[in-house]
C-alpha cells in the first residue's frame, strides 16, 4: 500500500477490462461527491463507511457490498478505520500510483 490522499492508502490491480483497488481509509475521511462511466462495486472488509449513492444514505460494515451504476452520483466519509475493495469495469484508467504501473498481483 502507498499514500494516495491524505487519510488513504491504496494499492491498484489492473486488467484489460477490470481495475481493483484497496483502499485503507483512516477515520473521518470524506469521499467528495463524484461520477464516472465505471460500474463500481464497493466490498467494505473493515471498519464502517457512511456511503451515498444518488441522494440514498448507508452505513456500510464489514462484509456489505454496494453497486454504483455508471453515472451515479457518489460520495462517503469512513466512520472509522476502514479496508475496502472497490471493483471497477471498465478498467479506471486515472487510478495511478508515482512510480507504480498496478499491473499484475497487487500487495494488498
Amino acid at each position: 500500500m502507498r499514500p494516495y490522499g491524505p487519510g488513504v492508502d491504496a494499492d491498484f490491480v489492473h486488467t484489460d477490462r477490470v481495475t481493483l483497488a484497496f483502499w485503507l481509509v483512516e477515520e473521518g475521511t470524506p469521499v467528495p461527491p463524484h461520477s464516472h462511466e465505471n460500474e463500481q462495486i464497493v466490498n467494505v472488509l473493515e471498519g464502517e463507511l457512511e456511503f451515498t449513492i444518488d441522494g440514498v444514505t448507508e452505513v456500510l460494515g464489514p462484509g456489505c457490498v454496494a453497486v454504483v451504476p455508471s453515472g451515479a452520483e457518489h460520495s462517503g466519509r469512513a466512520l472509522s478505520d476502514c479496508r475496502i475493495i472497490d471493483t471497477f469495469q471498465p478498467r479506471q484508467t486515472q487510478f495511478a500510483l508515482p512510480g507504480h504501473s498496478g499491473q499484475g498481483k497487487g500487495s494488498a
